[in-house]
């Protein structure tokens, strides 16, 4: 019902920057709450940060306050990270998601296909 692909992920240095962005198609009507999430090898997924699609609060993980920033064109149905001052333990797969409510740790319903971040040192 709603599709989500995620483009902007790449190689950086220590330190650099990266914007991913996340476009949303299908029934994005429903979208309430909007999030990024983050997997590395041997690790579960992580919450990295969410936002209310319509109100705009946020809801940050402690591990990317200060750095990361979540942004929404709600007209352009995308979704974006911009990640500064990146460190090598953001090394991941960054998957965007959607669901209908406003819960931002809630369970998420839609998935994209992830992007790969690699932060070398």
């Amino acid at each position: 019902q709603v599709q989500l692909v995620e483009s902007g992920g790449g190689l950086v240095q220590a330190g650099g920057s990266l914007r991913l962005s996340c476009a949303a198609s299908g029934r994005t009507s429903s979208i309430l709450s909007m999030g990024w999430f983050r997997q590395s090898p041997g690790k579960e997924r992580e919450f990295v940060v969410a936002i209310n699609w319509i109100r705009g609060n946020t809801d940050y993980a402690d591990s990317v306050m200060g750095r990361f920033t979540i942004l929404r064109d709600n007209a352009k149905n995308t979704l974006y990270l911009q990640m500064n001052n990146l460190k090598p333990e953001d090394t991941a797969v960054y998957y965007c998601a959607s669901r209908s409510g406003f819960s931002l740790r809630g369970a998420y319903d839609y998935w994209g296909q992830g992007t790969q971040v690699t932060v070398s040192s």
